[in-house]
């Protein structure tokens, strides 16, 4: 449940376990996978999931979780997290990801982009669009996570 003062992390997780119980597969992707793994060192304003597997009227599991819509994101009473669906496919520039952590925290999980390919996809966000505030999330992943990849993140 969410509840007044929910981390975004919180927030992650109880969307995530809410979609999954629907049959849904969101990955936790852009500036929110780098909060996820950075939390100290960045906060995103909002919640990024790239639906992967979708069912019909699936919208259902987050007006049941207590979101509405409002416009192109679904908002909460009890968080300042919005939350967005980017379209799809799942990718870091023309590279489709096929897999993903499930990190799992009690009865919850949230699916997320991994580490390195968070990196990797901060990094597409300051090379395409110019976004320092992309670079400076890269590296606080980087910087917080041992398990990046040097080398794929390099190719």
């Amino acid at each position: 449940m969410i509840t007044v003062g929910a981390t975004l992390t919180d927030v992650a997780f109880h969307v995530c376990t809410a979609l999954h119980h629907h049959g849904i597969t969101a990955v936790l992707t852009g500036g929110s996978a780098a909060t996820f793994y950075a939390p100290d060192a960045y906060q995103s304003r909002d919640l990024d999931f790239v639906i992967t597997a979708w069912v019909p009227d699936g919208e259902r599991a987050l007006i049941a979780a207590g979101f509405r819509r409002e416009r192109d994101c679904y908002v909460h009473p009890d968080s300042p997290y919005p939350v967005e669906f980017p379209r799809g496919p799942l990718a870091v520039a023309d590279d489709l990801i096929t897999a993903w952590n499930t990190v799992r925290r009690d009865n919850e999980l949230v699916h997320v982009l991994t580490p390195t390919d968070s990196v990797r996809d901060r990094l597409a966000a300051f090379l395409f669009w110019n976004d320092w505030s992309g670079l400076e999330q890269a590296l606080a992943v980087a910087d917080a996570r041992a398990d990046v990849s040097h080398d794929t993140v390099e190719a």
